[in-house]
């Protein structure tokens, strides 16, 4: 029985004819009066407002009709060295990988591609990358994101890229993005500005095998950032490790009396030692000290001892300094009495003076000649 199916399109949409399940051809908008015959007819509608065309026939379409593609589509066929940036009515939309094969309806939305030849480098553009960072501008995000490493380098720092293990360069602050398609590309970030370490807990046994722990404290900055990273696989590492040696050189090789009579030669070794073995590394030690030293229980109660000893016979020698000229003046002022009666007089008056000033009542009797002759009665 033959038939005429009829059917509509819609000016916001595309359609496929499809006789008895094989591609026939095209239906732009309006009404559609389509002889069957004897065929099996199947109509597939696409709304233009989504461009990509998803569909079983897109690699016949483009494989077997060229003419059809080319009135109806967009054609994008990328090689394995090509990255194509897809926008719609001008706003980046899609980022394609390499390799893609896609078709997109021509009509309501206009979509262009820009195809990027990755053999040029991995380094986006300034531009394009502006347009990749800055999200909040556009109604819907970038899709494909997922090939790209994006790096935000902040101010007082800058980062080390490397390609396939290399060392490529150095990034100052900015924005930047590196395609990583067919490379492995890296970045690290580093500090400029001043950075502290902290060496904690270093058991040492000095010279005399006295047990110590000690806590350096260091603060260094990288003067020249390729060079440290294109000789030491971790800066930061090394810097630590040599701290250790730096330390154990300082405190092994001296007594535990040594280090406490002159507390500043950890931290003048350890600088010292810091000094020439950083300079070929692009490293420069700021300073270095020691935060503290903690002894051993019982070298704490030894110390103490000693410490208590040493000022109880300061004390003594005090003491008796002190007794020898007390007793020097006394005999002294015996010798002056002696030769002179007046002198000896003046002081056995002084002499009553001080009792009388411990009694409340004294009665002479016989004048005062009586008193100093020791005729006083006290009440």
């Amino acid at each position: 029985m033959l038939k005429i199916q009829r059917t509509t399109v819609k000016k916001s949409e595309r359609a496929l004819l499809l006789r008895n399940g094989d591609f026939d051809r095209v239906l732009h908008s309006g009404t559609h009066w389509l002889f069957a015959g004897l065929d099996q007819l199947r109509v597939e509608s696409f709304a233009l407002e989504q461009p990509a065309f998803t569909h079983a026939l897109a690699d016949y379409l483009m494989a077997r009709e060229p003419e059809v593609v080319a009135a109806e589509f967009v054609r994008v066929e990328l090689a394995e060295n090509e990255v194509g940036l897809r926008s719609e009515n001008g706003v980046l939309v899609e980022i394609l990988p390499p390799g893609t094969r896609r078709l997109y309806w021509k009509g309501q939305v206009e979509v262009t591609v820009q195809v990027i030849d990755l053999n040029a480098g991995p380094e986006l553009p300034a531009a394009l990358v502006a347009r990749l960072t800055q999200p909040q501008l556009r109604h819907r995000t970038v899709t494909g994101l997922a090939g790209l490493l994006q790096v935000q380098v902040p101010e007082s720092s800058c980062a080390l890229m490397t390609v396939d293990g290399k060392v490529e360069r150095l990034l100052p602050a900015g924005a930047y993005a590196f395609w990583k398609y067919g490379r492995t590309v890296a970045v690290e970030l580093v500090d400029l500005r001043l950075q502290s370490v902290e060496v904690s807990g270093q058991d040492i046994m000095t010279r005399d095998k006295v047990g110590l722990r000690i806590n350096l404290c260091a603060t260094f900055r990288y003067t020249d950032v390729l060079r440290a990273w294109s000789q030491l696989q971790k800066p930061a590492e090394h810097l630590y490790r040599e701290l250790q040696f730096a330390l154990r050189a300082a405190v092994g090789t001296r007594t535990l009396d040594e280090l406490l009579e002159n507390k500043t030669v950890i931290d003048e070794v350890v600088n010292a030692h810091m000094a020439a073995k950083l300079a070929p590394y692009g490293i420069a030690l700021e300073s270095a000290g020691v935060k503290d030293i903690v002894l051993p229980g019982d070298m704490k109660a030894i110390l103490t001892q000693v410490v208590q000893a040493e000022k109880q016979a300061q004390a003594n020698v005090i003491r008796r300094r002190e007794e020898t000229a007390a007793t020097r003046s006394l005999l002294n002022t015996a010798k002056v009495m002696e030769d002179n009666p007046v002198a000896l007089r003046m002081k056995e008056l002084e002499t009553l003076e001080r009792v009388a000033e411990r009694i409340d009542k004294i009665s002479v009797v016989g004048g005062l000649d009586q008193v100093l002759n020791g005729l006083v009665k006290l009440r």
